[in-house]
C-alpha cells in the first residue's frame, strides 16, 4: 500500500488527534476514543479534506481549471471543495440539492451555504430528487462551452480516488493506536456517500488489520448502503492492486438511526449533540456525526460494545450547525 504512487495535493493537518473521551465513556460504559477528523484544517476541517487531497492531485494531473461538484444544501463536502479550489487558484461550480425540502432562511443561506459563497463558488440550487449525475454533466458542459477544463467530483468525493484518503486514515489509526499501545476493537463512523466507510474498509483489509468498521447510516436502507460501500471498497482495493482483499463480511452498516430521512433532525440527534458537547466538549454536526453518535449511544446502551475499545471517527461538519439553528436551537 504505497500511496505516494498517486498524485496528491496536501491540504489537511495530519495526523489528526486520536483522543480518549473519558466522560462520555463513563456515561455509556464503553472505552470510547475519537479520531478527530473534524481537525483536518481546511475551511474548518472535516473528512472530505482527506479525499480532496487525492482528487485535486488527479485534477491537476488532468490540467483542470474548474472543480465541479454537488451535495445537499448544507453539504460539508461542497464547503471543503470550494475552499480547496480557492486555495489553489481554481474556479468552482457547485450544485446544491434541496434534499430535505427545508426553505428556512438559516438552512438555505447560513452555515455551509454562506461559506460556499464566501470562497467564491458558483452556486446553483436544484429540486430534491434531481438526477445529480446529469446535473453535474450539465454544469461541466457549461464550463467547457466557455473554454474551461472541468474536473467533476461526485457527491461526497466518493469514488476510488477520493476513498484513498480514508485508506490513508486507516493506516493513521493503526499507527496511532500502536503508538498508544491501544488495542482497537471497532471503528464507528457515519456512512452516507460511502467513500469514508469504503476507504477505511479497503485500507484495513489491504493492511491486514483485523479491525471491524461499523457504519451508522444517514440516508439509504441497510441493503443498499452495504451494497454501495462494498462496491466502492472493492474498487478502491483494486486501485491499490489488491482486488480480492475486501470481502462482503467486512462491510457492516446499521441504518436503524436515519430517523425521518437524510438531514432531518430528531430528538435522538439533539441528545447526541448535547451529550457529546456537555461531556467532553465535542461539537458534532446534525446530519452525519450526530446521527452516527445517536446510533453509537443507542447501541452502547443496549450493550452492543460491552468490553470493547471503540474509536468514533468524527467526520466534522460543525459549520452546518448554523444552518440548523432554528431546529437545533429549539431543542436546547
Amino acid at each position: 500500500m504505497h500511496l505516494a504512487r498517486f498524485p496528491r495535493v496536501r491540504l489537511a493537518h495530519l495526523p489528526t488527534p486520536l483522543e480518549p473521551l473519558p466522560r462520555l465513556s463513563e456515561e455509556l460504559g464503553v472505552d470510547l476514543w475519537v479520531k478527530r477528523d473534524d481537525c483536518t484544517g481546511l475551511a474548518g476541517g472535516g473528512n472530505k479534506t482527506r479525499k480532496l487531497e487525492f482528487l485535486l492531485g488527479e485534477a491537476f494531473e488532468q490540467e483542470a481549471d474548474t472543480l465541479v461538484t454537488q451535495g445537499a444544501v448544507q453539504s460539508n463536502h461542497v464547503r471543503q471543495t470550494a475552499a480547496a479550489a480557492a486555495a489553489h487558484g481554481l474556479a468552482c461550480e457547485v450544485i446544491l440539492e434541496e434534499r430535505t425540502g427545508s426553505k428556512a432562511h438559516d438552512y438555505v443561506a447560513n452555515g455551509n451555504v454562506l461559506l460556499d459563497r464566501l470562497f467564491g463558488a458558483g452556486v446553483r440550487f436544484v429540486a430534491g430528487g434531481s438526477d445529480m449525475p446529469a446535473e453535474l454533466e450539465k454544469t461541466a458542459a457549461e464550463v467547457r462551452a466557455r473554454g474551461g477544463r472541468p474536473y467533476v467530483i461526485p457527491g461526497g468525493g466518493s469514488n476510488p480516488v477520493g476513498a484513498l484518503g480514508y485508506v490513508d486514515c486507516a493506516r493513521e489509526i493503526v499507527v496511532g493506536a500502536d503508538e498508544l499501545d491501544l488495542r482497537v476493537d471497532r471503528i464507528v463512523t457515519a456512512t452516507g456517500s460511502a467513500g469514508t466507510h469504503a476507504g477505511l474498509v479497503a485500507g484495513l483489509a489491504v493492511m491486514g488489520a483485523d479491525i471491524p468498521v461499523l457504519g451508522i447510516g444517514v440516508r439509504a436502507p441497510k441493503p443498499k448502503q452495504e451494497e454501495n460501500v462494498l462496491k466502492l471498497a472493492r474498487e478502491t482495493a483494486a486501485l491499490l492492486g489488491r482486488p480480492d482483499a475486501v470481502t462482503a463480511e467486512m462491510v457492516k452498516a446499521d441504518c436503524d438511526y436515519v430517523g425521518e430521512g437524510y438531514g432531518l433532525v430528531d430528538d435522538g440527534v439533539i441528545e447526541a449533540l448535547k451529550l457529546a458537547a456537555r461531556t467532553d466538549g465535542i461539537v458534532l454536526d446534525p446530519v452525519y456525526s450526530a446521527k452516527a453518535m445517536k446510533g453509537l449511544i443507542a447501541l452502547a446502551r443496549k450493550g452492543s460494545f460491552k468490553g470493547e475499545t471503540v474509536v468514533f471517527l468524527h467526520t466534522g461538519g460543525a459549520q452546518g450547525l448554523f444552518g440548523y439553528e432554528s431546529v437545533v436551537g429549539a431543542g436546547l
